[in-house]
């Protein structure tokens, strides 16, 4: 790396902390107010200042299970060190949540470089309901491989809704790579089949696969995205090699509830957590990749392009305990 790729670098990931930091403003001023309430007046870290947290988490939508596991492990220490001063909560809070989140810093530009395709695609599958911000997600994550030199297929597979289908089209247009579209009320499946064929026909390095995201009849869901990987998979044998679950921080416990449906419809292997620049309950990353003990690769803190970023727990928590 030259001296002028190393600048550029640390100005990128300076602009990422900051994106990272704005995007997670509302959270954290939400979350920082609480703890301040439950530990005024208080000097060591006892028994009301456990239950106080408690609410604290629960209400940043860490989720209830997550939050206990939390308080537990806090209890331990306590116990452990027999006096914990309420000074040294934010450090110990930190510590645990750290603890609790996946290590996983790679994201699928990670997986892509130590895959061994024998020269075909990384196909990522891409699942969540209308409205969490799918299409955007796929189309930022476009963005980001295309800008590091990769050759990127989209397939448009959620037929269903006219809107996805152009909306895909449009990042496509935008982002400068070929999107494969049969149109609204065709066949998924064959959607899906056609992009990763012309992504081994052009030699692309990626091809990402929108899906429809139905709730009301799983059975339907399952059977769908069974179909759409089978007919990859003649194509290329092992994909999709990752299925990635977009979800709305913004949601709250719903979006628990979306996590926990598409895991039973399907095996999800990634997590893209979005619109968490719009929420002051932004915990629920923590909960889900607790819960789910699936990896969160990415999170959305904001409309630009960049603004899709990949999930660094240490840096994630870093940039909640701020206090800019």
């Amino acid at each position: 790396m030259g001296l002028f790729d190393f600048f550029k670098k640390d100005k990128e990931n300076k602009e990422q902390q900051e994106s990272l930091d704005k995007g997670l403003e509302k959270t954290k001023t939400n979350f920082f107010d609480q703890l301040s309430k439950a530990v005024v007046g208080k000097t060591t870290v006892d028994e009301a200042v456990l239950d106080d947290l408690e609410s604290v988490l629960v209400h940043a939508d860490v989720g209830i299970e997550t939050t206990v596991k939390v308080i537990e492990r806090i209890e331990k220490r306590v116990a452990r060190d027999k006096y914990v001063s309420t000074s040294e909560l934010d450090r110990i809070l930190r510590e645990e949540i750290v603890g609790l989140l996946s290590d996983n810093t790679s994201g699928s530009m990670g997986l892509l470089d130590r895959a061994d395709n024998a020269g075909m695609p990384f196909v990522i599958m891409v699942v969540g309901v209308n409205g969490v911000g799918k299409t955007t997600t796929i189309g930022k994550l476009a963005h980001r491989f295309h800008s590091a030199g990769k050759k990127v297929v989209l397939g448009a597979a959620d037929t269903f809704r006219a809107a996805a289908v152009d909306q895909l089209i449009i990042w496509g247009q935008r982002v400068g790579v070929p999107v494969v579209s049969h149109g609204m009320n065709t066949d998924p499946a064959s959607v899906a089949y056609d992009a990763v064929q012309k992504g081994v026909e052009m030699g692309a390095d990626v091809v990402i696969i929108d899906t429809a995201g139905r709730l009301h009849n799983k059975v339907n869901l399952m059977n769908e995205l069974s179909k759409i990987k089978r007919v990859m998979q003649k194509v290329i044998p092992d994909a999709p090699h990752e299925v990635l679950l977009v979800l709305d921080g913004s949601t709250g416990q719903n979006a628990f509830l979306q996590a926990k449906e598409f895991t039973k419809a399907t095996e999800v292997t990634a997590l893209a957590i979005t619109k968490l620049d719009g929420t002051a309950r932004g915990g629920v990353v923590i909960g889900i990749s607790d819960q789910f003990n699936i990896p969160v690769r990415y999170i959305g803190v904001g409309e630009k392009m960049t603004d899709l970023q990949l999930f660094d727990r240490h840096t994630y928590v870093n940039s909640l305990f701020s206090k800019k």
